[in-house]
């Protein structure tokens, strides 16, 4: 109820946080214990113990911040994503609830929680556009269903690592997510956010069913191949796909052999959602920094004399479009992360490892530890990588763009091996070394891109 009170920002105008902040004084300053059928209607089991509703007041503070960023002059947020970012949140947390009045299957209840909130939040989009007497129509339906879903999608996986009564700190961040996906998501078709939406759910029922994947790491990778499919394109989430299938399947290959000798991946070889971003987290800025390419115009007519404007697509570096780049980079990265799986989880199996620093022999699971069976199955992956990209993606030339990708592949894995040699265990973990291979991959192949093109 709290949050559909979105609906009114286009009748408020400038005073769309109001209601909001009448709530949360309410939540604050009058609703206690005593007022037993409201305060019962909202509490949580922490607001007891204050006899204030504490969750409530920080949910509705929350979307009055994002309210009152509607009512920016220079450049408001947009009233469907303030509307979205509310009530994916709320209506998903509806569709959990209801569910879970029948099963406690945490597969189901996720699962729940992201259609109440694709549901709800395409919805309320769709409403306030009708409503606004400043919109221009609904010819951006298709859009409003993917923000809607993106919402959904880091709702949940932000609440999973939180405090069921920390909304407030889930509402904040996926309204300023939303903010910036409505700025750089293209005119899509229904179509493509249809087929966006099957594959990438089935390919997460795939991952979770063959358990590479725990709940909130499925929809993490369902969120990516989303993100991918949209911004990108369908040869995009060919080379994503490619490393999560690769990849998960290779986590699990042999996997007692690997508990054996102390090398096995934890949880079983399912991947939670920080195994994911930490391999697939710079691919997808990359796929971000694509679709800004194309539909973003930046204004700089603060910082020159008179007003200019400038037209991303056409901006490039040494002769290189910034899309290319931007396609470097996904696909170095991609095949970074490829090569560094591929090798540690063939490469784990074998005997004699040599630290990569000093080519001591080491015992297996090392930090930093290589064999030549992992390096050859890392370049292989690599090679996997490079091979979509080249024949599916903007990289040019497709033998030049293939090489280029090799390279940042090979790159990235060496990377991780140092890292892993010098920095892992005592300063960062293995996502933080995950992250840095696969932004050098990126690296490495945005270079040899300005160099060789």
């Amino acid at each position: 109820m709290v949050a559909t009170l979105a609906l009114a920002a286009p009748a408020l105008g400038p005073a769309a946080a109001a209601p909001f902040a009448a709530v949360a004084l309410l939540a604050v300053f009058v609703v206690d214990d005593d007022d037993s059928w409201l305060f019962e209607l909202f509490a949580r089991p922490a607001d007891y113990e204050d006899r204030r509703l504490n969750g409530l007041a920080g949910f509705a503070l929350a979307a009055t911040g994002l309210a009152v960023l509607t009512a920016v002059p220079e450049a408001p947020m947009p009233r469907p994503v303030f509307a979205a970012a509310v009530c994916t949140l709320a209506y998903g947390r509806l569709g959990r609830a209801f569910v879970q009045l029948s099963t406690n299957d945490e597969f189901v209840a996720g699962a729940a929680f992201v259609v109440g909130g694709f549901l709800g939040g395409t919805v309320v989009q769709v409403a306030v556009v009708a409503v606004d007497p400043a919109a221009t129509g609904l010819a951006r339906v298709p859009t409003y269903a993917f923000l809607a879903a993106v919402g959904a999608l880091v709702a949940a996986i932000l609440r999973s690592a939180l405090f069921d009564d920390d909304d407030a700190l889930v509402v904040v961040p996926v309204g300023f997510l939303l903010w910036l996906l409505e700025a750089v998501t293209p005119a899509v078709t229904p179509v493509v956010v249809a087929a966006g939406l099957l594959a990438t759910v089935l390919l997460g029922g795939v991952s979770y069913a063959l358990q590479t994947a725990d709940v909130p790491g499925m929809l993490t990778g369902v969120l990516s191949g989303l993100v991918t499919v949209v911004l990108g394109g369908f040869g995009w989430l060919a080379a994503l796909i490619s490393f999560f299938a690769v990849g998960g399947l290779a986590s699990k290959f042999r996997y007692d052999r690997k508990v054996e000798r102390g090398v096995a991946q934890e949880n079983g070889g399912a991947r939670g959602p920080e195994n994911v971003l930490g391999n697939a987290a710079v691919a997808l800025v990359a796929v971000v920094g694509y679709g800004a390419t194309t539909e973003t115009t930046v204004d700089l007519s603060g910082i020159s004399a008179g007003s200019l404007t400038v037209d991303l697509s056409t901006v490039s570096v040494f002769g290189v479009e910034l899309a290319t780049l931007a396609a470097f980079a996904f696909a170095g990265s991609l095949a970074a992360a490829m090569a560094d799986t591929l090798a540690s989880e063939i490469g784990g199996l074998f005997d004699g490892p040599r630290l990569v620093t000093t080519l001591r022999r080491v015992p297996p699971g090392t930090d930093g530890a290589v064999t030549w069976q992992g390096e050859l199955a890392g370049t292989v992956g690599a090679a996997v990588v490079a091979v979509i990209a080249a024949g599916t993606m903007p990289v040019g030339d497709p033998v030049v763009g293939g090489v280029i990708t090799l390279a940042g592949g090979v790159a990235g894995m060496t990377v991780d091996s140092l890292c892993g040699a010098v920095i892992e265990g005592e300063l960062v973990g293995n996502e933080a070394v995950n992250f840095l291979a696969t932004l050098a991959g990126a690296v490495v192949a945005v270079v040899l891109a300005l160099v060789v093109t």
